[in-house]
């Protein structure tokens, strides 16, 4: 049975990774690695509170809590909207910094467009937009079989991101999840991952786009020099990046402050590196101050709790 401390790992760890993100999305590198991001600071690119998240975490929370009543792209889509609209799973009533993407397919789905096809297709909508927010799905391996809970997978990056490439790579990060989720240590679960994957990757339809993931399922991505290691808004770069920051950290706290000093999309990188790393060592190896500092902490503790019996009620 998942317990509650299984599902708070995984939503705190990213959420605690996406505010410690917040204050320096945007700053470059070396901006970083002049002066590290080292604890949960304030202020800064969006003028936000310590503990503030952004919508990484606030669409994550929206999935996890539609999931709780079962699975319904139209529910899913209906959730996302309210987040957009009313400001709903916010850490303090209002939405800053969100994706253009995410944007747009807010518009359609508001004009009745189905959920499948609110996605942007072109390939310049491979925005990191769906990888953040895709870890719930994760927690169904134990009630659904792999190539349909991976189809959902799919299915719920469509509705803000529907190219292959964002569904795959959405796909990848939750099979690793999923790994990580049995107890797996951080390089087997990235190895059984990537194998597990492959098998669905090798139809036809994917395979075209499997040399953008060249770098991902050449198991090397753990020894490249941080100059390699991108992370901007592209899927690729903060996929590829998370794995980095995961595998050449030894804590919860060293994983995600990499993951922050990278530059760049901070907040995203440093939410989809966090969630891995929150079910890895666990919610107790998330450093408490941390957890305390986060908006809404009460909220995403009993979330979890709705959300693990969810899983087993719902599919």
């Amino acid at each position: 049975m998942l317990t509650a401390t299984q599902t708070l790992s995984g939503l705190m760890g990213l959420c605690v990774g996406d505010a410690l993100g917040v204050p320096v999305e945007f700053t470059s590198r070396a901006e970083r690695i002049k002066v590290p991001v080292t604890k949960m600071l304030g202020y800064g690119t969006w003028h936000q509170p310590p503990g503030t998240w952004s919508e990484d975490s606030a669409l994550t929370f929206c999935l996890a809590e539609s999931l709780c009543r079962g699975y319904s792209l139209d529910a899913i889509a209906q959730s996302f909207w309210r987040w957009y609209k009313q400001a709903y799973w916010t850490p303090r009533g209002g939405i800053f910094g969100i994706g253009e993407s995410t944007h747009a397919a807010m518009m359609l789905i508001n004009q009745g467009v189905p959920p499948l096809e609110a996605g942007g297709t072109s390939e310049m909508s491979n925005g990191n937009g769906s990888l953040m927010r895709i870890l719930p799905m994760a927690y169904y391996h134990k009630t659904l079989g792999f190539p349909e809970l991976i189809l959902r997978v799919h299915q719920v990056s469509c509705i803000t991101h529907a190219h292959l490439r964002s569904q795959m790579a959405c796909g990848i990060y939750t099979s690793i999840a999923i790994e990580l989720l049995q107890g797996y240590n951080l390089l087997t679960a990235y190895s059984q991952g990537l194998q597990k994957i492959q098998a669905i990757y090798s139809e036809p339809k994917f395979l075209e786009e499997m040399p953008h993931f060249a770098r991902v399922f050449g198991g090397e991505i753990a020894s490249l020099p941080i100059e390699e290691i991108n992370s901007g808004g592209y899927v690729i770069d903060t996929l590829e990046a998370s794995l980095w920051c995961l595998l050449n950290s030894s804590s919860y706290a060293e994983a995600v402050l990499k993951a922050v000093n990278l530059g760049g999309h901070t907040d995203t990188t440093a939410a989809v590196t966090g969630g891995l790393a929150g079910i890895y060592y666990g919610i107790e190896g998330i450093p408490q101050l941390w957890v305390n500092q986060v908006a809404r902490k009460q909220d995403i503790v009993n979330l979890a709790r709705r959300f693990s019996v969810a899983v087993y009620t719902h599919n």
